[in-house]
């Protein structure tokens, strides 16, 4: 197994906790499942295949297909959470690393809809935002892999 594959999968083990809605902050449930990834202030670990929430999110929380990415990205689906408390970590992420005077905020229905549209490689379909975005001149955090 590869390095990659191997810190992707303890990621993905970690954040795959069940949650309770037992009304944990938004901040908490970063902290429990989304740090060990992207480490508590969001930096990430872009070699590894984990980006940087600064410079990145406000790239893809603001475009369409980028917010459905979002909510199809590994670490989202595996959280364990329910709609509301994920759309509470996303929104937790922009007001953090992202620019939420510009950012709409997600909500618990725009998540269970974009949930459900159908996403068979995430990868592939990250790749297709980015490309769209950096030759529309969006700026885009380093991230090298894949």
């Amino acid at each position: 197994m590869s390095w990659k594959s191997l810190i992707l999968t303890g990621c993905l083990s970690a954040s795959a906790v069940p949650a309770a809605a037992d009304g944990h902050s938004a901040k908490f449930n970063y902290l429990l499942r989304c740090s060990g990834c992207h480490d508590r202030d969001g930096t990430g670990l872009p070699r590894a295949g984990i980006p940087a929430l600064p410079g990145y999110i406000d790239a893809f929380a603001g475009d369409d297909d980028g917010r459905t990415y979002i909510t199809h990205v590994p670490g989202v689906v595996a959280t364990g959470l329910n709609d509301a408390e994920i759309a509470a970590v996303l929104n937790y992420v922009i007001d953090e690393w992202g620019d939420p005077s510009r950012i709409e905020p997600f909500t618990e229905a725009e998540v269970t809809r974009r949930k459900a549209i159908p996403v068979s490689d995430v990868v592939a379909y990250r790749r297709q935002i980015v490309q769209r975005l950096k030759t529309g001149g969006v700026a885009i955090a380093d991230y090298p892999w894949p």
